[in-house]
């Protein structure tokens, strides 16, 4: 069925009623056209909506429509509610604040898209006789009370079951006192637009594994998971008395860990109403593994509550198991993380005033996110929002997307916006990661305004010598070695870190310019990235190969991005990043720019040693010292908790952030062995590079991976067998791989199973095909 076109008028309550009204629209079939054989819902919000067809859920979606560029892109959702129409049939609509009219970042506002909730949308029903009835929002619906009181993402949710009014998305129901009508506000529709990204479902439950008594005698429940959602629960007390829960992430002193969470209270509170009451707060949520519950009639037990899972709906393609159990833990915390904050959006973290799609976390974590999942669809819609904003900001890639902070007060230490290396060139790296993952070009082609003009505008930005040294710069991010209070007051000097992100950028735009057809910008695009390469190499790069601020990120970032001139320079850098990483007793060194490339760094120039040590670091700042803490998720500092146990005095610290996971890029392909020779996988690369000659029971000593491509399943598993090294991998029927074993035999095979028997154990010098 094709939608008719749409009569919709967004349409708001008379009364706010507490910022969550209901909606309704009752009529009956018109008569005289057969049976229904269709019947699609598509709906959308200024704020959140939950709509149904008398009172069954039209989808399993929740907090849609999501948080876009509403001043651009409004998306709307489709259903198919065929089953579920009658002679009689009511259209129910909840409204909350959400993303467009709740609490955004952490200056307290809100309000900043609008101050008015509103809904649009339409019913078609299709006949036997091809005849369409179309039911669209209008002033004839009426809105009245839920039992929501308050709502907001960071600060939590207010029900109060005692308002709870049965049936009133079902026919027959009479709105009473209290009920208004609507009216329509002024929308332009050319704004709407549909999702390329799926929709925000519940994805699990997760049970408590304890429930107990802090040592101030508050009743805490450890969920052994750092997740995002809400809880779930039925209870039964006396009508009027207040259930209140708190969220948190971690414990301190055994209470609850609140500062973190800064201005957001976290907090969902619920009224009894006498009878047996079943509450789930669906206009909120909380990143947390601990709660505090007060007020619950008679004994919390753990078969009370659950913990409901909530993040985008997307579908799992790869998966990493070694023979190290911390590795393994450190994975799954990798993969939880992309969970909590792959919700709608690409956010930074998902429990305190923030929760912004921050463009540096995913610039860098792009590749590890389309391993783990399916991300295409849901990365490509967050970067229809990027190129909007960019649009309608002559060119520049905003440092979150949304941006949500062109509305808020400036913050003293960051000077007026401007193009942001590695933050803004999520515009360039994110769509290239999509194209290496899945091999679809259209990706590159609906973005390319987008990456080109980043491109230019960033040109425009370089100093006469070819330099990208002026203007604030986030840089290496979250140095371990900085100040807690000075994030930014890196080792690498962050003229370094841009120039190179800006020759990776120009040449990954002049490759895409190429790939398009569009051989005159590939031209300027490939000059300019040979001006960068030739102006770090005079400025940046000393005589004997030594790079300026003589750090492990800056090497690790000239490395990876082949930066540097000559063969020479480039072993150079590799032995004194390896002697930098020794140095430091294989402890991490590296910030948000370098942390995402140094191991791969060290693998490529042929220290796999040392990105073995440097990975199984346990002590502190390193990839393994959280978990050594009991960790579920990745922090966002090395030290979010500090090894007494206390949090990162900080003010900002988060312990769900997936950036500094981006690590596991490298574990899949260093240590799984999976890379793409052709992009989408067309033609694979299969090398491992294990673990030089671990001692038993330490260390890794074999591995298995998996890969979903849009060419079928990639396995790959490996292990020292008796002194000597064992490969079975798995390629798709039709793909051709170049195998690849640790003696550097090569070997060439496609589709199926194949088994290889090395008699080398690798050299500590054994480097990656390049």
């Amino acid at each position: 069925m094709t939608s008719a076109s749409w009569l919709a008028a967004m349409i708001t309550p008379e009364n706010d009623f507490d910022g969550a009204p209901l909606l309704r629209k009752e009529f009956t079939l018109e008569d005289g056209h057969g049976a229904v054989v269709k019947a699609t819902l598509r709906a959308t919000a200024l704020g959140v909506y939950e709509a149904s067809i008398n009172g069954v859920p039209a989808g399993p979606d929740v907090l849609s429509p999501g948080w876009s560029s509403y001043e651009w892109r409004l998306r709307h959702r489709s259903y198919d509610v065929t089953a579920l129409i009658r002679p009689t049939t009511v259209i129910g609509v909840e409204l909350g604040n959400g993303w467009y009219r709740g609490r955004l970042a952490w200056h307290g506002m809100s309000n900043l898209y609008g101050s008015e909730l509103g809904f649009f949308g339409q019913l078609d029903i299709e006949f036997e006789d091809g005849h369409v009835q179309s039911v669209a929002s209008d002033t004839s619906w009426h809105a009245g009370p839920s039992a929501t009181t308050f709502n907001d993402l960071y600060d939590g949710q207010a029900i109060d079951a005692r308002r709870l009014q049965q049936g009133w998305a079902e026919p027959g129901f009479v709105p009473g006192t209290g009920w208004t009508g609507v009216r329509e506000v002024a929308f332009d529709a050319g704004r709407l637009a549909e999702p390329v990204g799926p929709p925000v479902v519940r994805a699990g439950a997760v049970r408590p594994v304890e429930v107990f008594t802090s040592p101030s005698g508050k009743t805490l429940v450890d969920f052994g998971q750092n997740l995002v959602g809400w809880l779930r629960f039925t209870v039964q007390g006396e009508a009027g008395h207040a259930i209140t829960i708190r969220h948190a992430e971690v414990l301190e002193d055994g209470e609850l860990g609140v500062r973190p969470l800064r201005s957001a209270k976290a907090t969902d509170t619920f009224i009894l109403s006498g009878g047996q009451d079943s509450f789930e707060p669906t206009k909120t949520f909380h990143g947390f593994r601990y709660a505090e519950v007060t007020g619950w009639p008679g004994t919390l037990t753990a078969d009370d509550l659950e913990a409901v899972v909530v993040h985008s709906d997307l579908e799992r393609t790869g998966t990493f198991e070694c023979s190290n159990e911390l590795v393994n833990q450190l994975h799954r915390n990798i993969v939880w993380g992309l969970r909590g904050n792959f919700l709608d959006l690409p956010t930074d973290c998902p429990q305190r005033d923030e929760r912004l799609g921050w463009t540096g976390d995913i610039a860098v974590f792009a590749p590890t996110a389309a391993y783990l999942y399916n991300v295409k669809g849901f990365l490509q819609d967050w970067l229809l929002d990027l190129a909007a904003e960019q649009k309608a900001q002559d060119g520049l890639v905003p440092i979150t997307v949304p941006d949500v902070l062109k509305y808020c007060p400036q913050p003293a230490e960051f000077p007026a916006p401007e193009s942001s290396a590695l933050w803004s060139e999520a515009s360039v790296w994110v769509p290239w990661a999509l194209w290496e993952a899945y091999g679809d070009l259209s990706v590159l082609k609906n973005q390319y305004e987008s990456m080109a003009a980043h491109t230019r505008r960033v040109e425009g930005l370089l100093s006469p010598a070819g330099l990208w040294d002026s203007g604030f710069q986030f840089g290496d991010w979250l140095d371990p070695d900085a100040a807690p209070d000075q994030p930014w007051a890196a080792k690498a000097d962050t003229a370094v870190v841009a120039t190179a992100c800006m020759y990776r950028t120009a040449r990954l735009t002049a490759q895409a310019a190429g790939l398009l057809g569009k051989y005159d910008d590939e031209a300027s695009f490939d000059a300019l990235a040979a001006r960068v390469r030739n102006a770090f190499a005079e400025h940046y790069v000393a005589a004997d190969g030594t790079i300026s601020s003589d750090c492990t990120t800056v090497y690790a970032l000239a490395i990876a991005f082949d930066v540097l001139l000559t063969p020479e320079l480039r072993e150079f850098a590799g032995n004194r990043l390896a002697e930098l990483v020794r140095d430091n007793g294989y402890r991490v060194s590296t910030g948000f720019a370098g942390t995402p490339f140094i191991t791969h760094a060290l693998t490529d120039t042929g220290h796999v040693d040392e990105a073995y040590r440097l990975l199984l670091e346990e002590g502190c700042p390193s990839w393994l010292y959280p978990v050594t803490m009991g960790a579920t998720t990745v922090w966002e500092r090395w030290d979010s908790m500090l090894p007494d146990g206390t949090i990162n005095p900080g003010e900002m610290t988060s312990f769900n952030h997936y950036a500094l996971g981006a690590v596991a890029d490298w574990m899949h392909k260093a240590i799984g062995g999976i890379r793409p020779l052709e992009p989408g996988y067309a033609r694979l690369l299969i090398q491992p590079q294990p673990q030089p000659q671990p001692q038993p029971g330490e260390g890794i000593e074999w591995a298995n991976t998996s890969l979903k491509t849009p060419h079928g399943e990639v396995r790959t598993a490996w292990k020292y067998d008796g002194g000597g090294f064992r490969l079975e991998a798995t390629v798709p029927d039709g793909v051709a791989a170049d195998v690849v074993l640790p003696d550097g035999a090569r070997h060439g095979v496609t589709g199926g199973t194949h088994l290889f028997d090395c008699a080398l154990a690798p050299a500590p010098g054994y480097e990656v095909s390049r």
